[in-house]
């Protein structure tokens, strides 16, 4: 096991002012025209603060979402491994906390520290991104939270994307390659084969969106690694409660996946309001599916795409 502690700018500070304050992530305006460039993406900057249970021991403890982390090898950076972080005061009075995040190189994280003025038993949470450049051997590595007296260590498995648990999803984790990004946040191509179908983390990493407003068609390809027998694609659109599928996301579009070099359409989808939807076709060996977007619902006109599974 190699230890090294990644030197990493320290993390943004969040403040209570009392027992019943808390931190909370701004809302992002699904059209990218309405995002300032200087605003930093929610999932990455920002730490929460939330109530807890305090077990009264007068100490820190370090938590984490997940019991290990796996990180993917060769993936587009834009879309590192992530894992959520931060730790519960379980002290009897209010006061000042601080985690220090250590992770062993090669691998680096987005923190090095969290701090944040806690209240008896209030959590403190944040998104920790971990990267992974190429050419890192695969095997296991170290993450280690360490908080007061105590350190929670969380072992991380680096592999390529062929050894990953995908459950059936051939696109999770491949490369993406899209005809354009848009740059008012954060809407990497990649991201919509990072697991993740949910609309949250829209404008924050989950989530592609084209730079093109009213100008079709947009298109996102996956490659698949090699060839393989595909028979059915999910497409998962922008669908919040704030701004529904209806509204703002992805009308219709053609699927399309390349065999022998040559793109063939195998899928239409006309019509869409719906958050997801679900084309199945005559199973074909492909080493590539494509998305061609051709509308959306919304008057700004833009391909929002969340995710796309591939089985």
């Amino acid at each position: 096991m190699r230890h090294l502690t990644a030197a990493l700018a320290v993390a943004a500070v969040t403040v209570l002012t009392g027992p019943g304050a808390h931190a909370v992530a701004s809302k992002q305006d699904p059209s990218p025209a309405a995002q300032p460039p200087e605003q930093e993406p929610a999932s990455v900057t920002s730490i929460k603060v939330r109530p807890g249970k305090s077990k009264g021991t007068g100490r820190l403890t370090p938590i984490a979402g997940a019991d290990k982390l796996i990180a993917p090898l060769g993936v587009d950076p834009a879309c590192p491994a992530k894992i959520e972080i931060g730790m519960r005061s379980d002290a009897r009075k209010a006061g000042y906390a601080d985690l220090s995040v250590e992770i062993d190189q090669p691998l680096s994280a987005s923190r090095s520290m969290l701090s944040s003025y806690l209240p008896p038993g209030y959590e403190l949470g944040a998104k920790l991104l971990v990267a992974v450049p190429p050419n890192t051997p695969e095997g296991p590595y170290g993450l280690r939270l360490k908080a007061g007296d105590r350190t929670l260590a969380v072992p991380v498995e680096v592999v390529t994307p062929d050894k990953l648990d995908n459950g059936g999803n051939l696109a999770l984790r491949r490369q993406v390659t899209a005809s354009s990004q848009h740059v008012n946040a954060n809407y990497p191509p990649c991201s919509i084969a990072d697991g993740d179908n949910g609309s949250n983390g829209w404008a924050g990493g989950n989530g592609w969106n084209d730079a093109t407003a009213r100008a079709w068609p947009d298109t996102a390809a996956i490659a698949l690694g090699s060839a393989k027998q595909v028979s059915r694609v999910d497409l998962y659109t922008l669908n919040t409660e704030r701004y529904p599928a209806s509204v703002y996301g992805l009308r219709d579009w053609d699927v399309q996946v390349q065999s022998g070099g040559q793109w063939q359409t195998v899928a239409q989808v006309r019509g869409n309001t719906a958050g997801s939807a679900r084309s199945d076709f005559t199973p074909v060996t492909a080493d590539a599916v494509r998305i061609v977007a051709l509308a959306s619902n919304g008057a700004n006109d833009y391909t929002r795409i969340v995710e796309v599974e591939v089985r």
